[in-house]
């Protein structure tokens, strides 16, 4: 089965990065039995992200891509990755899974 990689690019010190983080790992749970790969990385380790999204923490990255900012909606979410292309269902006909 596919895997669906979710990024949660954040800082220390950060009251939205831990609600972000509450709201990720809640909405991971919700969706199992999902494989979604979640790692969480901080602006300060990643030059490349520090520069584009030093504004907008935190960032939450689904298969590389920004999906939001600041503020995580469940719903939205939940509804972001059962539609993620790397989920099985929704995996081109012949697709190697």
């Amino acid at each position: 089965m596919a895997s669906i990689d979710l990024t949660l690019v954040s800082k220390p010190g950060c009251h939205l990065c831990d609600d972000a983080r509450a709201v990720v790992l809640e909405v991971i749970a919700a969706v199992a039995p999902l494989a979604v790969e979640f790692r969480e990385v901080s602006i300060f380790d990643d030059q490349a992200l520090y520069d584009e999204h030093v504004e907008d923490i935190p960032v939450v990255l689904i298969d590389g891509r920004v999906h939001t900012f600041w503020r995580v909606d469940p719903a939205r979410l939940t509804a972001a990755l059962r539609a993620a292309p790397s989920h099985p269902s929704n995996a081109s006909p012949g697709a190697a899974s």
